[in-house]
C-alpha cells in the first residue's frame, strides 16, 4: 500500500455558518458549512425526523449530474450518522466546495471522467463530518472514509490506498469504504471488475486506513511497518477534536 501526506483540517473559520470545516489529503481541498437544526420549509418537512440537505459545489463552473449523485451517496451517508428522530420538522443542511483536485484529475477523457465520482467522496464525507461536530449537531457516530484501487502487478494484485488519477485510470477496480467509530461499516461503491475475495483484502486495507487495530478473540491484531505507517483517520479526527476543544477552553 502507498501512504499520502498526512491530512490537515481546520475548524470553524467560517464567521456566518453554526459550523465549518475545510479538509485537505490526497490532493483535495474542501471546505464544508454546516447549519442546523434549522426550520424546514413547510413543504419539505418532516413530522417525524429532521431532514438533511447536501449541496456539493464543484471546483469550477456549474454543478450537474455528478454532483447530485455525490450529493445523494453523502445524504444517505449522514442520514444515518445525525440523530434526526430529535428534531421533527427540522433541517440539517450542509454545504460542501469543492476547491482543489489532484493535478492532472481531468486529463484524459471519458476513462477518466468514468471514475471522477469516487475518488472525491472520502474527502467530502471527512470535511461534512468535521463540519457537523464543529457545529454541535447530535450524532450517533462519526464516520471515516477511504479509497482503494486494485492494480495488476505482473502475475499478482496490489491493493493502492489513496491511489494518484493515474492509478486510478489503470485500476482493474476501484472501492470507497466508510465505517463508523462502532467499526460498522457505513458506505461502499465500487466501480471494475473485482472477485470476492480482493473485496476482503480491500475491506481489509480500507478498515485499517479507517479503524485503529483492535483486539479480536483475545488476539492483538499486528500491522506490518508499511501498515503502520498508513495514515489513522480516526486518531486524527480525534486529535482534530481534541485540538479544537482544547483552542475553545483556552480562556478558561
Amino acid at each position: 500500500m502507498t501512504v499520502s501526506a498526512a491530512p490537515e483540517a481546520v475548524l470553524s473559520h467560517l464567521p456566518r455558518a453554526d459550523g465549518s470545516a475545510t479538509y485537505s489529503y490526497a490532493g483535495y481541498t474542501i471546505t464544508a458549512s454546516a447549519n442546523g437544526p434549522i426550520e424546514a420549509q413547510r413543504r419539505d418537512e418532516d413530522p417525524y425526523r429532521a431532514l438533511v440537505d447536501v449541496i456539493v459545489r464543484p471546483a469550477a463552473g456549474v454543478g450537474g449530474t455528478r454532483e447530485r449523485h455525490l450529493e445523494s451517496i453523502l445524504e444517505s451517508s449522514l442520514r444515518q450518522l445525525i440523530l434526526v428522530n430529535s428534531f421533527p420538522r427540522g433541517l440539517i443542511q450542509v454545504v460542501l466546495q469543492i476547491r482543489t483536485t489532484p493535478e492532472n484529475e481531468y486529463v484524459n477523457t471519458k476513462l477518466v471522467q468514468a471514475h471522477l465520482n469516487l475518488p472525491v467522496i472520502p474527502a467530502l464525507l471527512q470535511t461534512a463530518v468535521l463540519a457537523l461536530l464543529s457545529a454541535a449537531v447530535p450524532l450517533k457516530a462519526t464516520a471515516t472514509s477511504a479509497i482503494v484501487a486494485v492494480l495488476a502487478r505482473d502475475d499478482a494484485k496490489e491493493m493502492i490506498v489513496d491511489p494518484t488519477p493515474r492509478q486510478i485510470e489503470e485500476a482493474l477496480s476501484t472501492h470507497v469504504l466508510a465505517f463508523t467509530s462502532h467499526d460498522d461499516l457505513l458506505l461502499v461503491e465500487s466501480e471494475g471488475d473485482f472477485s470476492m475475495q480482493e473485496w476482503e483484502k480491500v475491506h481489509a486495507a480500507a478498515q485499517t486506513v479507517c479503524c485503529r487495530p483492535t483486539k479480536k478473540a483475545g488476539v492483538d491484531m499486528v500491522l506490518d511497518d508499511e501498515q503502520h505507517a498508513t495514515n489513522d483517520m480516526r486518531q486524527f479526527l480525534r486529535t482534530t477534536m481534541e485540538g479544537k476543544i482544547a483552542a475553545d477552553l483556552h480562556w478558561k
